[in-house]
């Protein structure tokens, strides 16, 4: 059986609370969407697939596991993903319910088998966004030591003082870097700005059945989280795109937890002006008193640097990450949400 959504003993609910989350669930097809939802995020097209229903029935079902505070909504442009509400003791309490069906009980193992089928066509449809993209994702990853370095380094990086509790992915594009990270957190959330971006992450995930790891819409500036939600947070390969890198050090700085790291991983200075015009580059690299700076100004500390030269004869540039701390405080709060 895929990894399912961990939950942890949360706060108490009371007694009303209790009995109306009790209630949501206890019915054959709610409680198959929360066993269905601790797998991963769906739309509403998706769920009714699964479960062999209309979209305005199950659309009924969604909405009062919205109400009892088990399920919650995520509007992404058309569409809107249902998924567990996030530090909800109704959904803890649901999930702990639902968790003691057995895979194999018929009705679940067909609810799997037809989640997997939502998963194929998710994987088909990125696979050919991939390939029609080929050409533009290959020649750049072609100018450097390549990802399987830079993933050594940042693993190195982040890992080595253990398990990452929750971790957030600015920029997080194909959902790579959440596929790399998610094994070793509590719970993972990739976001972007970009629709398709999200949605080859989504496959990607469901493929790999990583469930402690989603995705959300979002702008970076405006990052739709509370203050200091996050243990670990990442940038990779996102500065060099932005009008207002430092900007985006002070927003992502903003919703690390005190003591909290945040991982940048860049191209060092250069200058192929030709990245501007062929693959939308707003900066010609990260220098690293440029760096310094931005951490200064967001209440981050550079902790550790670690760079990658060059090292075949096509490669012209050189990779940078930057391990930045924040302070007992955490990091300056300045923008976004929260």
């Amino acid at each position: 059986m895929p990894e399912s959504v961990a939950y942890a003993i949360g706060p108490e609910l009371g007694f009303d609370e209790l009995v109306g989350a009790l209630r949501a669930v206890a019915e054959p097809t709610r409680m198959r969407l929360v066993a269905l939802l601790s797998h991963e995020e769906l739309t509403v097209t998706e769920i009714s697939r699964v479960i062999g229903q209309s979209q305005p029935r199950t659309s009924r079902h969604l909405r009062l596991l919205v109400d009892a505070g088990i399920f919650e909504r995520g509007p992404e442009g058309a569409y809107v993903y249902y998924r567990l509400a996030e530090d909800s003791p109704a959904a803890e309490l649901a999930y702990g319910v639902a968790s003691r069906a057995a895979a194999t009980d018929t009705t679940i193992a067909a609810d799997l088998a037809a989640l997997a089928r939502v998963r194929q066509t998710r994987i088909e449809a990125a696979t050919a966004y991939r390939n029609a993209h080929a050409d533009e994702l290959e020649a750049l990853s072609g100018m450097y030591v390549g990802e399987a370095a830079v993933e050594r380094a940042l693993l190195d990086m982040l890992v080595g003082e253990g398990p990452i509790g929750r971790l957030l992915d600015i920029g997080t594009g194909t959902g790579r870097i959440l596929e790399l990270l998610a094994p070793h957190t509590e719970h993972s959330v990739g976001l972007d700005v970009d629709h398709d971006m999200l949605q080859l992450a989504r496959a990607a995930l469901g493929e790999a059945q990583l469930s402690r790891a989603a995705v959300r819409h979002g702008d970076l500036h405006r990052p739709p989280f509370e203050a200091g939600s996050f243990d670990v947070a990442v940038m990779h390969h996102v500065l060099h795109l932005l009008d207002d890198p430092a900007g985006a050090i002070v927003d992502a700085a903003r919703v690390l937890r005190p003591g909290g790291r945040l991982l940048v991983a860049d191209f060092a200075s250069h200058d192929l002006e030709e990245l501007r015009r062929l693959h939308g580059h707003r900066r010609l690299g990260i220098a690293d008193k440029e760096m310094l700076a931005w951490a200064q100004a967001a209440g981050l500390e550079v902790e550790s640097e670690r760079t990658l030269p060059p090292t075949g004869p096509d490669e012209q540039l050189t990779v940078c990450l930057w391990l930045l701390r924040a302070g007992a405080r955490g990091g300056r709060q300045a923008g976004g949400l929260g």
